[in-house]
């Protein structure tokens, strides 16, 4: 399975403030199905996920499962 595209683009090379909910539930539905060819390339859509998580946080509330983030402190 390739990169997430959407409209024919590769979002891997996206900005991620110009990514949608849309396409941010596409991305969270592959990862959630686990059906890559490769390791790295869930790994690709994971890094994604958790790029949007850190930027635009609302987009991501409903997938944070996917995640697997830990609050810690760095005090």
């Amino acid at each position: 399975m390739a990169t997430l595209q959407v409209s024919g683009q590769d979002l891997a090379n996206t900005d991620v403030e110009n990514i949608t909910a849309q396409e941010v539930e596409t991305l969270a539905k592959r990862l959630e199905q686990d059906a890559y060819d490769s390791p790295f390339a869930s790994l690709k859509d994971w890094h994604l996920l958790r790029s949007i998580a850190f930027q635009r946080p609302e987009l991501v509330q409903e997938y944070l499962h996917l995640l697997d983030i830990e609050p810690f402190d760095e005090a």
